[in-house]
């Protein structure tokens, strides 16, 4: 069954109008071409306009849509072979955090992303992509492996923070995600960051600093997510909407404050429509950087993005 939003509703009625004028045509064998037309003019300009004009808030909940692409689907679609990793080596192995080795036409990459799942059984198997310390230790090992090969880093972010549990904080979640910013921030080889759908607060700062960081289109990136920030705020989730507008949490915002270095594309509708296109967009994104950032040496990669997240945000004495 497929998942409609509110604001979706007159696209949904406009196509539930084509079926049933289809459906009266088969039956009638009657021509109805033109009422077809018509409406299907209607539908795309319905489209254009509501996709144009999403608030912040509907922003965040196309991010969540159960069918949008996660970073295992855009493995397959943009790999030509992976080869998965696992464990940090201390502990366990991390299902919310996933990563390997991979080739993206040719080129060598290491890829680390979060995985929520796409059923129940899938999300809970994979902690709802809530990863604990684990798997922000697995996701430094695998950079400093890549580091040492000499490969460049991919990250795919989609998380809705980090697993918040008595036993993550034990295990001590604040001092991993710490470490995976500073090792991060000096890490001799490429890194780029992608939000593919929902970036909350140092769950995805963990593996979120890079040479080059983009989010797609229908994504959001922010220290906290509208529900919560509402909750502290206002004592409710109520006030959600009003919660997200003032977080600037869309692509649209990150980008006007400096904070992100560009927005990926997405076709009609969200990624979920058509994740190939998505896909594609992701794909020409990330070999059309690694060109560039793979011509660097070392010292260069390090120091502009150490100056580069160094400029981001204003002080006021």
């Amino acid at each position: 069954m497929q998942t409609t939003f509110d604001f979706e509703k007159p696209i949904a009625d406009l196509q539930t109008q084509i079926e049933k004028v289809l459906q009266v045509q088969e039956k009638t064998k009657v021509d109805m071409s033109a009422t077809v037309n018509e409406l299907a003019e209607k539908l795309e300009q319905a489209k254009q306009d509501i996709y144009a004009n999403l608030t912040g808030w509907q922003k965040v909940q196309m991010s969540r849509h159960p069918d949008r692409p996660q970073t295992f689907d855009y493995i397959e679609m943009i790999c030509d072979e992976f080869i998965e990793l696992h464990g940090d080596r201390t502990v366990r192995d991390d299902k919310a955090i996933v990563g390997g080795f991979a080739s993206i036409d040719g080129q060598p990459v290491m890829v680390i992303g979060h995985q929520k799942g796409k059923n129940t059984k899938e999300r809970q198997y994979r902690n709802f992509g809530m990863a604990n310390p684990e798997g922000y230790r697995k996701a430094l090992r695998l950079m400093k492996m890549a580091e040492k090969f000499n490969k460049p880093i991919v990250t795919l972010i989609d998380t809705m923070g980090a697993y918040p549990g008595l036993e993550a904080e034990e295990r001590g979640q604040g001092e991993a995600i710490a470490r995976n910013l500073l090792e991060m921030s000096v890490l001799k080889v490429p890194v780029i960051c992608i939000v593919i759908g929902e970036g909350a607060s140092g769950g995805a700062l963990g593996i979120g600093v890079g040479d080059r960081v983009y989010m797609m289109q229908n994504t959001w990136y922010s220290v906290i997510s509208p529900e919560s920030c509402s909750s502290i705020l206002y004592r409710s989730w109520d006030q959600k909407e009003k919660a997200a507008e003032s977080l600037k949490l869309t692509a649209e915002d990150m980008l006007k404050n400096g904070l992100i270095d560009g927005i990926i594309g997405e076709p009609i509708g969200g990624a979920h429509q058509d994740p190939s296109v998505a896909a594609e967009n992701l794909k020409a994104r990330i070999l059309n950087d690694l060109k560039e950032l793979t011509r660097k040496d070392a010292d260069s990669l390090v120091a502009e993005r150490i100056d580069k997240f160094s400029k981001m945000g204003v002080v006021v004495e």
